[in-house]
């Protein structure tokens, strides 16, 4: 374990703090905090911290140069001792209310109280999927839409690419039936299995590492958080997943990527939504 951690603290606009995040995670940071005006990254303090900064400076002067008008962003390194990066860490991480249903909310605090709000319980982890990034709200908001458009209330669902199980938790808490929730990654779905649990959803939500082939039969709803050309790769497998009227969910889309996702699913998809979140956009689309 380490005995002490290196903070870095960015300061930046807006549209430059998923490319940040990104890169400082694969600079090995366990931990990234997303705020609105910037980030907070973690590291354990290496002896290499001399070369870590090196590689951050470079990244952030190429960013500038692609972005001149932009303000250059500004960067804060502070070393922590060991007992007090708990808390340094938690104290970042607050209950969030997304979109008209849920408060999500770590499990060492209490949500606000709001009776008309679900409360999804997540451990911050290695997973994919705390309810802060704009990819997973969006997913979010139109889970709440298409649950309620389908004329009966009950449905079944297929999350691709689980990650954190946030997804499908939120879906059992909208009414689903049955959720099937696959991801092949072995420690997302043991990240998933603990707040599955956390949120006694075991009964509803149903975790593996299986691949779409292998299920074969169609879902109400289906959301796939991924990536656009993961989405275009597996268009033709998503298709054949929603029922006839059924409703997909697709996210992890850049910008300058959603016309192309778009129009791949064009010949069988109305679009009934779309949500862009900075540079992300997340599409509701409904079969015909």
């Amino acid at each position: 374990m380490a005995e002490s951690w290196l903070r870095l603290s960015i300061r930046t606009r807006a549209a430059s703090i998923d490319a940040l995040s990104n890169f400082l995670i694969e600079c090995g940071a366990p931990g990234v905090v997303l705020k609105k005006t910037g980030l907070d990254a973690f590291f354990a303090a290496p002896p290499a911290g001399a070369s870590l900064r090196q590689d951050v400076n470079r990244f952030v002067d190429a960013m500038t140069r692609l972005s001149p008008r932009a303000r250059k962003p500004r960067l804060r390194w502070q070393i922590i001792k060991q007992e007090s990066w708990e808390e340094s860490w938690k104290r970042f991480i607050k209950p969030r209310r997304v979109g008209k249903t849920f408060w999500v909310t770590p499990p060492w605090l209490e949500p606000p109280k709001f009776r008309r709000r679900r409360v999804i319980t997540i451990e911050p982890g290695m997973a994919f999927g705390t309810g802060t990034h704009a990819t997973t709200r969006g997913c979010m908001e139109f889970l709440e839409t298409a649950s309620e458009r389908l004329p009966s209330g009950k449905f079944t669902a297929l999350d691709i690419g689980t990650g954190s199980g946030i997804l499908a938790i939120a879906l059992a808490q909208l009414g689903a039936t049955e959720v099937r929730a696959i991801d092949n990654d072995a420690v997302a779905l043991e990240v998933a299995r603990e707040n599955v649990r956390a949120n006694s959803a075991e009964g509803t939500v149903h975790l593996s590492g299986a691949s779409m082939s292998a299920i074969g039969r169609r879902f109400d709803v289906v959301v796939a958080n991924l990536t656009a050309e993961v989405l275009l790769e597996l268009a033709g497998a998503l298709e054949k997943k929603v029922a006839p009227r059924g409703f997909l969910i697709l996210s992890g889309i850049l910008h300058e990527k959603a016309a192309a996702v778009a129009g791949r699913f064009a010949a069988r998809f109305r679009i009934r939504k779309r949500k862009r979140s900075r540079e992300w956009v997340t599409l509701l689309l409904q079969r015909k």
